[in-house]
């Protein structure tokens, strides 16, 4: 018998709640519904179950982890080494993929095949050229001269193929990397040597009766994490943003509010930014508008959903409707015409929910078919085909709306579109910029670190509601938090991304806010986008006074609810650059044994970056902020505390507390 869902614990978004009561009236299920009804499986939560062969499955105890091994005679360790192995590959694998997709369309475009699309930011093609070693200048008769832009494009295509294709020496962005810190991981051996080679190598590795010692199966899963953070998902951002322009500062506005019965609604959702970008032409052709509007709407709204959504919200304040939690409950408005997909993070249930509902749900990229679904491919030589068809679908859906309407009236702004380029310019403006003003701030103490707090919405912990304790209790402590993905939603939608949530940081905090117009939580795209981080730990490295590594940073990583394989390879990224990240949730490991005492001890001794885990917000963010200060003590910049002799009530206030 189905478990009744306490709808107000499931999540703390208004518009979100508002729907899945209307979708219990309805009497259509959501993943809130799946998620009560089904208990997560003890064994697979902790990772002691192997199934890489027939003569399993295999079931290790997670509670006598050592008094029994697989029928191969795998341990625990190696059984557990090769699970989270495979759980790296796979979303390095998804970054990694769309990483190629973008490059692979940048040749198309910079060679003329492809003409929908353009190189729309020169400086940006410019200053990755400089990263990576490619002369943006030449020189004529004796001056310097800028290079002609598709030579250096191509050039810079050719280098960054290198990414994926390479089989020996070092991938190209790692010319970005603190010196000290790839000193380290070429001495550990965890240097990426070409993402294609180092996946395929750990899935060999994970094979049965291969690799099957866990340290050594770490030291692979390091290397093919980092080929994710400093080779695919960094070349998806660059290249991104060569295309479609860098982002910057703009407003912007969440939640479900922005959906409006009067007009045609068109959601797009998934990953990649080539859908969305040839949609935003076709929402604004006249032509398709008067069809609109002689279908008898006011006109066309598109919004966007998931990291689709993110994307866009950053470089063109389209509005975000909602993070992974709220695809589903969207639909339940009535008020969706069309949603349109590509890849990733996108629920097979939204097809027959959207059935329900009479939305056009449409798949467009040939990786990702759902069944039940209509699939129009977006072809990236004539993408208007697909976007339009998609826009035409919505206008017929509109003209024969058969079901009722209930939009939440929730709607939020917010100022995305803190990229690295921008601070740069926000701290220094255009002829200083500098992470200099970061720095000094950091070394002063006004500002304690810097955390990332990333990752996606998971429906075994209250929606939304860790991501914001956490951050809450980040920013009221002095920390500077920078976030991605559905994470940065969460906080988007609970207001903490505007200047004047500076009122929720403490003093040194709120001070440097108030001084610069920013807010204490700054968006920085979406998932693929941690590389944004990355970039941004570099720059501090280099503008000096915080270390010489990564690791010697005081900052922290986190993923509050996280919930899909990429989270891992992102995670581990992190920790295999030096970055302390903890995760809530759950976490694939088992209790007592030496692979988790590697990734949570071990790995620090390594190349001080290391995991940790706890569920309840408060503890997760004083694990950071603990962090944070060792960090900072072992820079020198740690104030000392004044020293206290305790009466009896002060005792009793602390107990009190």
């Amino acid at each position: 018998m189905a478990k009744e869902l306490n709808i107000q614990e499931a999540s703390i978004c208004p518009a979100t709640i508002q729907m899945l009561e209307k979708a219990k009236k309805d009497g259509v299920q959501t993943c809130y519904d799946r998620a009560n009804d089904m208990s997560a499986c003890p064994i697979g939560d902790k990772s002691a179950c192997c199934k890489n062969c027939s003569m399993g499955p295999c079931r290790l105890s997670p509670k006598d982890p050592y008094a029994k091994v697989g029928v191969c005679g795998a341990t625990i360790d190696t059984i557990q080494a090769r699970n989270f192995a495979r759980m790296v590959v796979a979303g390095a694998a998804a970054h990694t993929d769309h990483g190629m997709a973008m490059l692979d369309l940048f040749k198309e475009v910079v060679h003329g095949k492809i003409t929908d699309y353009t190189i729309k930011d020169v400086d940006k093609l410019k200053l990755v050229c400089k990263e990576v070693g490619i002369a943006t200048t030449v020189e004529v008769d004796g001056e310097e001269q800028d290079r002609d832009v598709k030579e250096m494009a191509l050039e810079l295509a050719e280098e960054l193929e290198k990414t994926y294709t390479q089989v020996e020496g070092e991938i190209p962005f790692m010319k970005r990397v603190p010196e000290k810190t790839l000193e380290n991981w070429r001495e550990l051996g965890i240097v990426p040597r070409g993402a294609m080679r180092e996946l395929m190598e750990m899935m060999h590795r994970t094979h049965m009766g291969v690799d099957q010692h866990y340290e050594n199966i770490t030291k692979q899963f390091q290397r093919t994490a980092l080929s994710d953070g400093w080779g695919g998902s960094m070349v998806a951002t660059e290249i991104s943003d060569i295309l479609y322009g860098t982002p910057k500062a703009t407003r912007g506005y969440v939640d479900m509010g922005n959906l409006d019965e009067d007009y045609v609604n068109v959601i797009v959702h998934g990953h990649e930014p080539n859908l969305f970008e040839s949609m935003i032409d076709a929402v604004n052709d006249p032509k398709l508008i008067e069809k609109a509007k002689a279908a008898g709407a006011k006109g066309i709204n598109l919004g966007g959903m998931c990291c689709s959504g993110a994307e866009v919200l950053m470089r063109h304040g389209i509005p975000h409707i909602g993070n992974f939690l709220s695809t589903e409950a969207v639909i339940v408005t009535g008020a969706v015409d069309a949603m349109a997909v590509d890849v990733q993070c996108i629920k097979q249930a939204l097809a027959p929910l959207s059935e329900c509902y009479g939305t056009k749900f449409i798949t467009t990229n040939p990786r990702a078919h759902i069944e039940g679904a209509m699939h129009i491919e977006l072809k990236e030589d004539e993408p208007r085909k697909c976007v339009d068809q998609v826009v035409e679908l919505a206008i017929e859906r509109f003209k024969n709306r058969n079901k009722p309407v209930e939009i939440p009236p929730q709607k939020q702004m917010s100022i995305p579109g803190f990229t690295h380029e921008y601070i740069n310019y926000m701290l220094g403006g255009r002829f200083r910029a500098s992470y200099k003003p970061l720095n000094e701030n950091i070394i002063n103490g006004r500002i304690r670190g810097v955390a990332g707090v990333v990752g996606c919405t998971n429906p075994r912990v209250k929606h939304d509601w860790v991501h914001v304790e956490v951050v809450k209790e980040l920013i009221k402590n002095n920390v500077l938090v920078v976030q991605t993905g559905c994470s940065a939603i969460s906080l988007a939608k609970a207001g903490l991304m505007v200047p004047e949530a500076a009122k929720y940081a403490g003093d040194g905090l709120a001070e440097v806010c108030e001084t610069v117009g920013m807010p204490p939580v700054l968006n920085v795209g979406s998932c693929v986008d941690n590389s944004r981080i990355l970039i941004a730990c570099t720059e501090m490295v280099r503008t000096g006074g915080l270390g010489e590594k990564l690791s010697d940073l005081p900052v922290a990583g986190s993923a509050p609810e996280w919930m899909s394989e990429k989270a891992i390879s992102i995670g581990q990224y992190f920790v295999s650059s030096g970055v302390y990240t903890v995760f809530g949730a759950t976490f694939p490991v088992t209790d007592d044994t030496k692979f988790k005492d590697l990734l949570f001890k071990g790995l620090e001794e390594q190349h001080g970056g290391m995991w940790d885990f706890a569920k309840d917000p408060y503890e997760h963010a004083q694990k950071m902020i603990a962090h944070i200060d060792k960090k900072r003590e072992a820079l020198g910049i740690q104030e000392k505390k004044e020293r206290k002799l305790f009466g009896m009530e002060d005792r009793r206030s602390l107990e009190m507390k």
